[in-house]
């Protein structure tokens, strides 16, 4: 069986996908507190507006209820895109050792780039992983949403101590 030669550009080796769902079961665990948190400030907000509930009765959100979905969905991007541009890493990835860089320069992705991927990687992964699956295809290895973001996630070597 060939092998492959070492490859010295360490910085360019894709991750593998058992480690990056690792890294999103971390990163899963601060998006439901980010998500209790915003829950928590719109339901804040709603009480201030239109006042509590009667005991045993549910909060009403009317016409709000769309647009607080919509919020949610902002936030939980946002998350991902305020660490990716600001270090190329959330908390799961820094644990797994996994940067997202730009595709062609390597260096941290855009805000267009983040955007993108923050929106398309959530699908990638509804549809039953094949976003994520994609990459086993790809000639340079790339998922489907890296691919289209131009983004791609990379190992990181091991800190010598």
């Amino acid at each position: 069986m060939p092998t492959s030669p070492p490859r010295t550009d360490l910085q360019h080796v894709s991750a593998r996908l058992l480690r990056r769902f690792a890294a999103m079961v971390y990163d899963s665990l601060l998006l439901i507190a980010v998500a209790l948190a915003y829950g928590a400030v719109v339901t804040f907000i709603n009480v201030l507006l239109q006042g509590a509930p009667a005991e045993g009765e549910r909060m009403q959100w009317g016409v709000w209820r769309f647009p607080v979905f919509v919020g949610l969905l902002v936030v939980l991007a946002g998350f991902f895109c305020y660490f990716w541009r600001r270090s190329g890493q959330t908390l799961g990835m820094r644990a797994w050792r996994l940067k997202l860089v730009d595709g062609d320069s390597g260096a941290l992705a855009s805000l267009k780039q983040c955007v993108l991927r923050s929106l398309v990687a959530p699908v990638s992964l509804l549809c039953l992983g094949m976003g994520y699956f994609w990459r086993w295809v790809d000639p340079q290895r790339h998922t489907l949403h890296g691919r289209l973001s131009k983004t791609r996630v990379i190992l990181l070597p091991k800190e010598k101590n």
